[in-house]
């Protein structure tokens, strides 16, 4: 998975944060259309996914990705998902790390 800004993030925060439209873009996991069937997904459902440091639930949508890369926009889900090591950067890891994705109950 790789967390960054998105598009919709960036027009939303001039609404506001606390605005639906940025609140659905920080909460939107961007997948490959294969891997989203392979995890029987439909687009905007909801969708569990963990990593090694915490999990949280977001909506997902379709993507042109590559398969095997997952996208989730910078805000409070995409931080329960990053470690607090910084390695010195002031920066945690925020690209490139592993996660689990499954159907939300």
């Amino acid at each position: 998975m790789i967390t960054g800004r998105s598009t919709k993030q960036g027009t939303g925060i001039s609404a506001g944060k606390d605005q639906p439209e940025y609140q659905e873009a920080i909460r939107l996991l961007e997948m490959n259309r294969s891997d989203l069937l392979r995890l029987g997904v439909q687009p905007g459902e909801m969708v569990r996914i963990r990593s090694r440091f915490g999990e949280t639930t977001v909506r997902c949508r379709e993507a042109d990705l590559p398969e095997g890369l997952a996208f989730l926009a910078y805000g409070p889900a995409a931080s329960e998902l990053i470690g607090g090591e910084t390695w010195a950067s002031g920066m945690p890891d925020t690209k490139g790390f592993e996660i689990e994705v499954e159907k939300a109950a």
